[in-house]
């Protein structure tokens, strides 16, 4: 961990050692909306080599759009929305429910702060006011990275897109629209519930594959004409598939299919793809050619 991060750490602990007497301590009323909204911007621009990594730990509530661009460069734009009843108490809150950038050679790190994360208030902010840590809060980011880009996603409520990127794509969220558009890479994403849209513009994948799960939602795979993979869907529980893409034929010893199981490959065969939805369905149909 370098020093600029430590230092920012230290920066937001000393800030909040100072006398608190003109924060007010009033927990606001259940159910009730914060009478104050605050919105702030941020950009951050750091050197990123073709092939490292980026990771982002999100706040409980955002959106996050990565989109890959010809630079070796990490552009990071973030709206930070805070909510409070007094000024004094949003200035308190602006203090931790941020982010830092964590980085070194060919990683970096985007790490959301704040009121959600117990271990980071103890160790930063142990006497922050209790009637401010449920208020809520969300960071917006728009983040566009080097093509070959190495991506570890991971957020709680919000919707997430991903294009234009190829690498090892990792995308956890408890619940989320999450929208997929990639050629290559692996990729292994993980929602709690939602929905995911995952689009393959390309007849040939570039890379191992991919493993999309949703535990309870929907799953929607549109494949470019003439697609080549081999592919596994199930729905482990209630719930259905769907095919309309046309071009899938039966494995040879992949195992039977049914309305909660597909076996099947499409074109020559090739990277492997393993879609499963828990409660729900999965639709698997062709891409929009003129897209």
């Amino acid at each position: 961990m370098n020093f600029r991060f430590v230092r920012t750490l230290v920066a937001i602990a000393t800030s909040l050692l100072l006398p608190a007497a003109v924060v007010p301590q009033k927990t606001p009323e259940a159910n009730r909306t914060p009478q104050l909204a605050r919105t702030t911007s941020r950009h951050e621009l750091h050197r990123l080599a073709y092939g490292s990594t980026l990771t982002v730990v999100g706040p409980p509530d955002g959106s996050i759009i990565i989109e890959g661009w010809p630079r070796s460069e990490v552009d990071i734009s973030a709206e930070i929305q805070l909510r409070a009843d007094t000024e004094a108490d949003l200035n308190l809150l602006a203090l931790v429910n941020t982010f830092v950038i964590d980085e070194d050679a060919n990683h970096v790190r985007v790490l959301s702060t704040g009121t959600h994360d117990k271990a980071f208030m103890r160790s930063v902010a142990k006497k922050f006011p209790k009637a401010l840590l449920g208020l809520p809060w969300r960071i917006d980011y728009r983040i566009r990275v080097p093509l070959a880009t190495d991506l570890e996603i991971n957020c709680g409520r919000g919707p997430i897109t991903i294009s234009g990127v190829e690498g090892n794509i990792r995308v956890s969220a408890a619940e989320s629209v999450t929208n997929l558009k990639v050629t290559g890479g692996t990729l292994s994403a993980t929602i709690g519930s939602g929905k995911v849209n995952l689009e393959i513009p390309v007849r040939s994948w570039r890379g191992v594959g991919a493993e999309v799960r949703v535990v309870t939602g929907e799953l929607a795979v549109a494949l470019a004409p003439g697609f080549s993979g081999v592919i596994n869907a199930d729905v482990l529980r209630m719930g259905h598939i769907e095919n309309t893409y046309g071009a899938l034929e039966p494995r040879q010893g992949g195992g039977a299919s049914g309305p909660n199981q597909l076996r099947v490959s499409a074109g020559a065969g090739g990277p492997f793809f393993q879609f499963t939805v828990g409660d729900g369905s999965i639709v698997i149909k062709k891409a929009d050619s003129k897209q």
